[in-house]
């Protein structure tokens, strides 16, 4: 069995991380491509923030651990990862005479938008509430993009649980593995007033012999009238890809919800396994456990 987790996830959502904004309109954060498209992404720090948010809530991730008495906002010095999921997986730094640094075992990359940005826009004002006491209301313009983003997710299995002369117990590393893939495969956001799902429509991945971000930038789509495609020229090239004499395809599987790609039959003549995206997940927890010798 391998020692890296990844995995790569498409899923649909609007409008989901904002920057400062400009006078009264609240712009996206975008990124500009050399052919000209505007993509809109969710930086993978409102990943982290939302993956944390609903681990303390589904399954009471321990919050309190941050400090201010340095100057700086960063986790209390008696704090350990066995005291906290978050640190265990994304790792911390605590400043000081000697700083102690933790490098991050779960490692994300923003979630970028797959259909370009077309520079629609929302005029909101605050109408309501200015009638009720006479007054003019004011007035604001934000940026709407409705897409497909894909993000990639990468895990060093034999870095999680351990920090300096801390080991937690196997069963503790599967439990807070199998956590953390309950709340992506369900993960959401709270953002102006909507709660978007960033639950996978389509995830391609699996258990490896390193912690190597495979499928980082081959996940695409191809639109197609009123449909779209999930391209798989690029997969088919990046299953090829062999290390220690071994093609990765041996140890990846895909999950996907029916009715969302056009091109199913091609997806399922990828050389992998197929199915849903709860059997993705669920294969996965098997082989986090079949690695640690634990059975949950």
């Amino acid at each position: 069995m391998g020692k890296g987790l990844t995995f790569t996830i498409i899923f649909k959502a609007n409008s989901l991380n904002y920057g400062e904004g400009i006078a009264n309109i609240s712009e996206l954060k975008k990124i500009h491509r050399g052919n000209g498209d505007v993509l809109s992404f969710a930086s993978r720090q409102s990943l982290r923030y939302d993956i944390v948010r609903l681990g303390n809530e589904w399954f009471e991730w321990n919050l309190n651990t941050i400090d201010k008495s340095k100057g700086t906002l960063q986790f209390k010095d008696d704090v350990t990862i066995e005291d906290s999921v978050e640190m265990d997986l994304f790792g911390y730094l605590k400043t000081g005479k000697q700083s102690i640094k933790r490098a991050a075992v779960v490692r994300l990359s923003h979630a970028i938008s797959l259909e370009p940005y077309r520079s629609d826009m929302e005029f909101l004002n605050n109408m309501g509430l200015a009638e009720r006491i006479g007054e003019t209301a004011n007035l604001a313009n934000i940026e709407q993009h409705e897409s497909l983003y894909a993000y990639t997710v990468t895990i060093d299995l034999t870095r999680i649980g351990v920090d300096q002369d801390l080991e937690l117990s196997t069963h503790e590393k599967v439990n807070r593995l199998h956590q953390l893939l309950d709340v992506i495969k369900l993960l959401n956001r709270n953002i102006r007033g909507r709660q978007e799902s960033l639950a996978p429509l389509f995830v391609i991945g699996g258990v490896y012999s390193i912690a190597n971000p495979f499928f980082l930038g081959r996940v695409n789509i191809e639109q197609n009238l009123k449909t779209w495609n999930l391209s798989v020229h690029a997969l088919k090239d990046v299953l090829e890809t062999t290390f220690l004499g071994n093609k990765i395809n041996e140890d990846t599987a895909i999950g996907y919800v029916s009715g969302m790609f056009h091109n199913e039959e091609e997806i399922n003549s990828l050389p992998v396994k197929t199915g849903t995206v709860e059997q993705f997940f669920e294969k996965l927890k098997e082989q986090i456990s079949s690695y640690f010798g634990v059975t949950m």
